[in-house]
């Protein structure tokens, strides 16, 4: 698999994967603007705009976009993370130039209209009430917040109804027209598609796209400590978190990092779901898993328990965290972690919407694009010793305890 990479004299970034025979085409328009770069007092506004930009274009009604969209058959979303805000769309390979074109003019023209701010500012205090509605949604919001604290990492991305209620349409602009440039941008596509066309079409499409912004500058957290911190809320179950602070994304430990969470959480043979579910029926749910950013990042535990167990779930879990750091992981568990980790990598290269996310992913974050190749030798040079170091740099940091329920 090759991926195509040109820049624009613009700035911004076209990557294209060739999958001859695929029947559709993902496109994606990644912006290197995320929540950690709001200011504290317009915090939501990443999440606003990405709302807003499906409200309209200066071209198109927003039941013009869904229309055009629909009459296909494809799909258009978007998403907003810490670090990076996200418009893709999938269609039928034959559509490559629409999906493109629809892209192009939902993030370099939207319309911004006053009225359409004010209907969707309700629509995402919904989405926030929601939010709270959903225990494991708070837990993890007060890990990030304890984690992280003072920080923006820390902060929901969706942003805090103080803020969203206040956040003025001249506001929303400003970010827009500060944030969201050639520079900041990448775009990827992946398909049955010839990089050339692509460019050319990306070139038109995004041609409005401003090229003053440039990556917003960022400040690392401090380190975090030891806490708890409970919620009580009128549950069935107790949503119980356990963290810790890792490391940054382009840490060489990542791949030690993903074998690890892997033994610990990571699926049906993992020692948490085997102790606390398979062997003692405690929890229906629970995992591991590992958020890793430009310069920070962190490793958690999630259980959802019935009150009487709490107590219980905890010390196993404590136990098993104790247990890697003190003794490490077998021979069998890195064979079995290593193949379950390129074995779905793999799987996933099937997919045109999971290569385009990949590429325009690897390039907003790092700024390059790791070969599969690569990527898949990274894992199979795992060894017992490197996560034995990895579980040393991690798991021995301070922990962070999270508990939502009837406590």
């Amino acid at each position: 698999m090759t991926t195509n990479i040109t820049t624009l004299p613009s700035g911004l970034v076209v990557a294209t994967e060739c999958m001859p025979g695929a029947l559709s085409v993902a496109a994606g328009a990644w912006v290197g603007v995320g929540s950690r770069d709001e200011p504290a007092e317009l915090a939501g506004v990443s999440h606003f705009l990405e709302h807003l930009l499906f409200k309209g274009t200066t071209h198109r009604s927003a039941q013009d976009i869904s229309r055009t969209v629909d009459r296909v058959g494809g799909d258009m979303n978007a998403f907003t993370s810490k670090e990076y805000t996200a418009f893709y769309c999938r269609l039928p390979s034959a559509h490559l130039g629409l999906g493109i074109e629809l892209l192009g003019e939902v993030v370099s023209q939207p319309a911004l209209r006053d009225a359409d701010i004010e209907i969707e500012r309700q629509v995402i205090l919904e989405e926030l009430a929601m939010d709270d509605d959903e225990p494991d949604d708070v837990a993890y919001r007060l890990l990030a917040e304890a984690l992280y604290p003072e920080h923006p990492l820390g902060r929901e991305t969706a942003g805090e109804r103080a803020t969203v209620e206040v956040i003025t349409p001249d506001d929303v602009r400003a970010f827009h027209a500060g944030q969201s440039g050639a520079p900041t941008a990448v775009v990827s596509v992946a398909g049955p598609v010839e990089h050339d066309a692509v460019v050319t079409l990306v070139a038109e499409a995004f041609a409005s796209l401003g090229e003053r912004p440039v990556r917003p500058n960022r400040s690392a957290p401090g380190v975090a400590s030891a806490g708890e911190v409970a919620r009580d809320d009128d549950t069935e179950q107790v949503q119980l978190l356990v963290g810790m602070r890792a490391f940054e994304r382009t840490d060489e430990d990542r791949e030690a990092l993903d074998v690890l969470v892997h033994v610990l959480g990571g699926g049906m043979s993992s020692r948490l779901f085997d102790e606390i579910r398979e062997q003692r029926g405690l929890a229906y749910s629970v995992y591991a898993g590992a958020s890793l950013y430009d310069d920070a990042g962190a490793v958690s535990v999630y259980a959802g328990t019935q009150p009487q167990h709490v107590d219980q779930v905890r010390t196993l879990i404590d136990h098993e965290l104790d247990r890697m750091l003190v003794d490490g992981i077998t021979d069998e568990e890195l064979e079995v972690a290593t193949g379950y980790l390129t074995g779905s990598f793999v799987l996933g290269l099937e997919d045109t919407g999971s290569r385009m996310a990949r590429a325009g992913g690897q390039l907003i974050s790092t700024g390059t694009i790791r070969s599969v190749e690569e990527q898949l030798k990274r894992w199979q040079r795992v060894t017992l010793a490197d996560v034995r170091r990895v579980a040393e740099r991690v798991l021995g940091a301070p922990r962070v305890r999270v508990t939502v329920g009837p406590v």
